[in-house]
């Protein structure tokens, strides 16, 4: 087994990880590879709806808006 230190990690917060992995029956670290596994999983689904999401405007509306922008701008 090898010892790995965490900083930064206050008591509150070190006390809720050690519950969370006795009320789950996994070992602190099985836990700890669960949660990052999931926040990955969700980080990813969370970018793919907003790269990969049905369009708000068509290609004429939003060419419209970006010329009427420069306009403005000038």
């Amino acid at each position: 087994m090898v010892i790995k230190t965490i900083r930064d990690v206050d008591e509150k917060t070190w006390h809720q990880f050690k519950q969370l992995s006795v009320k789950n029956r996994l070992s602190m670290g099985k836990l700890l590879q669960k949660m990052i596994g999931e926040y990955e999983m969700k980080t990813e689904a969370f970018w793919d709806n907003i790269l990969n999401h049905k369009k708000i405007l068509s290609d004429k509306d939003a060419h419209d808006i970006e010329k009427s922008v420069k306009e403005l701008r000038k």
